[in-house]
């Protein structure tokens, strides 16, 4: 495993660019399997996770190549020609790899996948998937291990679907399978993250058509087919909320150029309450940390709520917080696991169930710690700008999966970071 050495370096400051959700830019590269050609994404991060996809799309048939920095093209063969199968280790590597699933079999009629792995916390069952493309026709094997669907007709058929939770990835699997489907299909309690409406968009560009993007409820009219097309990602907010909690933990000045403030209002509102100031007025967003954050009170919950990305960046700042906090996990039982590498750079933080006590301390002390997933890795890393002596985070691997050039930019804001094999 790669390590991260980082040392304090005093406030940050300076300017810094997100570039492309991971949590979007995923998923538009599987929509690309729904249409033949030559397809066009822009604002595409260098991150391990659209290296890993690309590995998959090439299994299955397509062709990527990337000419230049954060652009990318995927080319898609006819239908016959693509291949519903692929290397178990790549569907294992990364939840989003079950995103195939929809677009293989609105086009090809069938997908054998291995079951998607991912990020360390918790589990999360893909049943809103499978229920739901059961219900447009599918039909599943599944045994401990992998995935194995079919149809029966030439087109899947149009359906209404209620989410029990609006999942995002279960949206976007499910909008990517309805707009190839046979008639009109509502799906209702959809997940409203702007990555969603950002794929809704690549797709009505390629020719689909969808209603109530932004809503909790879609309609989609299934059309035979669509075209390739151009589209530009949207920036990543969480990659933007870690550099500008890296601006407020410090003490400094930082600001995300393409970060959008519309996606990020509930955020807004906690970094103001821990007493950060922001400026919207552009681009992006500029904050400014106080001397001390002040404590506050917060909850996870489905867009537009506080994201649970978020999590573990806002309870890195309250660690170091005048005050007693109280954050509650209402998404993922196991997204505390960090937690106890907090406090072994001594934060004070106790968990019961969903619920951590942070109680805010002076100051933290530089150890060694270990991250088990991409925001736990960025959140160690942002404790250690302002722990004392050194702190060693490692798997930086998983910050790898989800930020482009995390070590360069925190250094280009002032951060003494250091990457170690």
């Amino acid at each position: 495993m790669s390590s991260l050495v980082v040392k304090p370096a005093g406030p940050l400051a300076g300017d810094v660019q997100a570039f492309g959700a991971k949590n979007a830019v995923l998923k538009q590269m599987a929509a690309c399997l729904l249409a033949t050609g030559r397809h066009h994404l822009t604002n595409v991060p260098d991150i391990t996770d659209v290296k890993v996809m690309t590995a998959l799309l090439e299994a299955l048939g397509c062709g990527v190549e990337r000419p230049r920095d954060h652009e990318l093209f995927v080319t898609v063969p006819d239908a016959e020609d693509l291949h519903p199968v692929a290397p178990a280790h790549l569907f294992e590597a990364m939840r989003a790899s079950i995103v195939v699933l929809g677009p293989l079999l609105a086009r090809c009629g069938e997908a054998n996948m291995a079951l998607p792995g991912g990020d360390d916390f918790g589990q999360r069952p893909i049943n809103f998937h499978t229920d739901g493309l059961s219900a447009m026709g599918a039909s599943f094997r599944n045994d401990r291990h992998s995935i194995h669907a079919t149809t029966t007709r030439a087109r899947l058929s149009a359906t209404r679907i209620t989410l029990e939770y609006p999942s995002h990835t279960a949206t976007d699997n499910l909008m990517m399978a309805c707009v190839l489907a046979e008639g009109r299909s509502v799906i209702d309690n959809a997940a409203r993250e702007p990555e969603v409406e950002d794929l809704g968009r690549q797709l009505i560009a390629m020719g689909a058509q969808i209603e109530g993007l932004g809503t909790s409820r879609l309609t989609i009219n299934g059309v035979e087919s669509l075209g390739a097309a151009q589209h530009e990602v949207i920036p990543d907010r969480v990659v933007a909320a870690t550099y500008l909690a890296a601006g407020l933990i410090t003490g400094g000045e930082v600001r995300v150029v393409d970060a959008r403030p519309d996606h990020m209002e509930m955020l807004m509102r906690k970094i103001e309450a821990m007493g950060g100031l922001i400026d919207e007025r552009g681009p992006g967003v500029c904050v400014r940390g106080p001397v001390r954050l002040r404590a506050c009170d917060v909850a996870t919950l489905p867009y537009p709520g506080v994201a649970t990305d978020y999590k573990p960046l806002i309870t890195t700042m309250l660690s170091v917080a005048q005050g007693v906090s109280v954050v509650t996990e209402n998404l993922f039982a196991g997204r505390f696991r960090y937690v106890d590498e907090l406090v072994r750079l001594g934060a004070s933080i106790t968990t019961e169930g969903h619920h951590a006590m942070i109680r805010g301390v002076d100051h933290l002390v530089g150890t060694s710690v270990r991250a088990t997933d991409i925001r736990a890795a960025a959140a160690l890393t942002l404790a250690g700008l302002v722990a004392e002596g050194e702190t060693t985070v490692s798997g930086l691997e998983h910050v790898e999966r989800g930020y482009d050039d995390f070590v360069g930019r925190l250094g280009r804001l002032g951060a003494r970071v250091e990457r170690v094999a």
